[in-house]
């Protein structure tokens, strides 16, 4: 009777053979689940419950514990005829194994359960009652945790040690570039200026090896210096100052004795000490030039620069400042001219112009060695009136024809060349060893006129103001002696600029020095500026030319054929300036100068002017970029009072990116002539800060917020600068 209302009822318990056999195994686990017993029991099932018709008898299973040992035992008999049903289902190999697994399950457990019994009397490991644990369980289980903490240690240690060290290298090392972008721009005073407002030589060359161009200016100051005062004669005194293009600060400072003219960066000397020249009668002739043992180790330790005065022409140390070698080889009319190398000891020699000693010739070409500075044979005198044209003097340029031929090109308001090997054969009276020296074009040597040595070029009778090789970006550098700049002007074309009250702008063929193409314009007031505006391969020009009564017309006319592709009016910013050309991404943006005069300001009281006396207005300069992606859009990059003389751009390869440096006179209280100020503007930083101008507006207006602003702003600052 008890054991089929135990079934009907599901009671926990174990079966056996007397219904009140006490099993110690099941005891602990009976005493837990009374509650749940009894939750059971007061379910009523199948109509079974407390008040139904079994009475009492319910009550008297659910508190004695031989019934929860027969409830449980026939609960593991049911669970086992329902394994037993699910391993026949399954097929095959599958099936055996799960019954296998499940016969060792259940001998395991049987297993552990009299153990259990045997070794602790129903006590586990930790004494509790009935828990049936090994005593070998805890140990096992302490391993385990350390090895888990020692994995843990050789996991996390590795990543903290790398997380420190970026973090050190992010915060705390010094960085050389985040220093320049902590810099977008500079502003230096060089103090005030004596001798007018003409443009001070500039040139840009990095001196002190930090791979960006630092600046070299020539300056003119009173003197402070009484010895120096009375050694020169005045109260001036003139040096030559490198600063560096980070912060502007004073690498070196050089005095002369007198102003300087030019300065002019990148002629290269070989690492070791080359031997003076052979037998010394060049240097008995000019003995400024012998070079010391000091400075033939300067010589290896950095760049070279050259300082060009009225009279004298001074190599020294870019990086230091120190003399290398001075001559003085006459009144020097030119710029120095980077040649071939004519002596084989691996130094570039150099050409300048100077006016003849004996009064009656024209001009006068010099061969100079680079490495010495010693005169090579003796000056070629030229005639050059025989043209019935006197006027500017233009060049000496290094031209080498698509055959190899290496020509001078000069003139005095007309455009001539001379072979270099005719000038090195009159000069040294020795046969020249350099194939390009010995080598004559024939379309060139066609143009030479009978019994001279001159081949006249330009057939004009204007006067020639500008000769420009056709290469984009080349006023840059145009102060450069580096010879790879050199040799992409050397075998370009030419642009031509005659005429000063109206103007002819031609292009001229190198391979035949024929003109392709003309143009007459308004007379052009500064040197053309070339660069890549459409995407045919030709530079094209950008020219700036008078246009209606006080307004400048800024132009860009294609390198190809001479016809218009851009061009607009300015209110004239009283500056004769040439613009910058800077290479992009396949294309140039150009940089020019334009400006509006300042309206005088209204509601003041009038005063009295002194008979004679002109107030002058101040008029505002601006610096505007064009690109030719957006050619109905400028970006005004700056603005200023200041009256620029001279401007050039400095790249910054690694940030990619340029620096625009300008030196102006900047007007003081009183009479005096201003002091000269140097800047450097960062283009991405300004082009950050820029203003976009419409054109066909007021220059002077706002730019309301409009479709297409943000892509313009989007597309400018994502322009990237490189060196040509």
């Amino acid at each position: 009777m008890a054991a089929a209302l135990s079934r009907a009822l599901k009671l926990p318990g174990k079966k056996g053979s007397e219904l009140g056999e006490y099993d110690p195994l099941t005891q602990a686990d009976s005493e837990d689940e009374s509650e749940e017993d009894d939750l059971v029991l007061n379910y009523p099932r199948n109509g079974l419950g407390r008040g139904n018709c079994m009475g009492t008898g319910t009550s008297e299973l659910r508190g004695s514990r031989t019934g929860r040992l027969v409830g449980d035992e026939e609960e593991a008999e049911e669970e086992e005829e329902d394994d037993d049903e699910w391993r026949e289902r399954l097929p095959g190999k599958k099936r055996q194994e799960r019954e296998e697994k499940g016969m060792q399950y259940w001998s395991q457990r049987e297993t552990n359960r009299d153990e259990g019994v045997e070794d602790g009397g129903g006590l586990g490991a930790s004494g509790g009652p009935g828990l049936g644990v090994s005593a070998s369980a805890d140990p096992d289980g302490k391993k385990a945790k350390v090895r888990g903490a020692i994995r843990a240690a050789f996991f996390l240690v590795p990543l903290v040690c790398a997380m420190l060290v970026v973090l050190l290298c992010a915060f705390l090392v010094p960085c050389q570039h985040g220093e320049l972008d902590k810099r977008p721009q500079w502003e230096k005073e060089l103090g005030d200026h004596v001798g007018g407002v003409t443009p001070p030589p500039l040139a840009l060359w990095d001196v002190d090896n930090d791979s960006v161009e630092d600046v070299l200016i020539g300056v003119t100051q009173k003197s402070n210096n009484s010895h120096l005062s009375r050694s020169v004669g005045n109260n001036k005194e003139y040096s030559v100052v490198a600063l560096s293009a980070f912060s502007g600060e004073v690498l070196w400072r050089r005095v002369l004795r007198d102003p300087v003219e030019s300065i002019q960066c990148g002629l290269q000397y070989e690492a070791h000490p080359s031997p003076l020249p052979a037998g010394g009668a060049a240097l008995r002739a000019l003995p400024n030039s012998a070079i010391p043992l000091s400075a033939q180790r300067d010589r290896a330790s950095g760049p070279v620069c050259l300082l060009i005065e009225s009279a004298h022409l001074t190599a020294v140390n870019g990086t230091t400042g120190k003399k290398l070698w001075s001559v003085a080889p006459g009144e020097i009319q030119s710029q120095a001219v980077s040649l071939p190398d004519l002596q084989g000891d691996s130094v570039p020699d150099l050409l300048i112009a100077t006016l003849p000693a004996d009064q009656v010739s024209d001009l006068s070409l010099l061969l100079l060695s680079g490495l010495t500075g010693a005169l090579l044979g003796h000056p070629v005198t030229f005639n050059l009136t025989t043209f019935n044209v006197s006027g500017k003097l233009i060049g000496p340029l290094f031209h080498e024809t698509q055959l190899g031929a290496y020509y001078i090109i000069f003139g005095l308001g007309t455009v001539e060349a001379v072979s270099l090997g005719d000038i090195y054969t009159r000069a040294t009276g020795k046969t020249p060893i350099s194939p390009g020296l010995r080598l004559k074009d024939p379309g060139w040597e066609k143009l030479r006129k009978t019994n001279s040595s001159l081949i006249h070029i330009s057939s004009g009778t204007e006067q020639v103001e500008f000769l420009v090789p056709l290469v984009a970006g080349l006023c840059n550098n145009h102060n450069s002696l580096d010879s790879i700049s050199n040799l992409n002007s050397s075998r370009s074309d030419w642009v031509l600029v005659c005429g000063k009250l109206s103007s002819k702008l031609s292009v001229l063929r190198e391979k035949d020095a024929q003109t392709e193409w003309t143009l007459t314009s308004s007379a052009i007031h500064s040197r053309p500026a070339p660069g890549q505006f459409n995407d045919d391969g030709i530079p094209d020009l950008l020219i700036q030319k008078s246009g209606a009564p006080r307004m400048r017309k800024v132009q860009v006319v294609d390198g190809a054929s001479g016809r218009s592709l851009w061009e607009t009016e300015f209110i004239c910013p009283r500056l004769d300036l040439e613009g910058t050309s800077i290479m992009t991404s396949g294309q140039s943006a150009f940089l020019f100068w334009a400006g509006d005069p300042v309206r005088p300001p209204k509601n003041l009281t009038k005063t009295t002017v002194a008979p004679g006396a002109v107030q002058a207005m101040p008029v505002i300069r601006k610096l505007y970029m064009l690109h030719p992606a957006y050619p109905t859009i400028l970006l005004e990059l700056a603005s200023t009072t200041d009256t620029i003389l001279t401007a050039a751009v400095s790249y910054q390869e690694p940030q990619k990116d340029a620096s625009y440096i300008t030196v102006s006179s900047r007007p003081t209280s009183g009479l005096g002539p201003g002091s000269r100020v140097v800047k450097s503007t960062s283009l991405r930083a300004a082009i950050t800060a820029g203003q976009i101008v419409r054109l066909g507006e007021s220059s002077t207006a706002g730019v309301p917020v409009r479709p297409g602003v943000f892509e313009i702003n989007k597309f400018f600052r994502r322009l990237t600068f490189k060196n040509h």
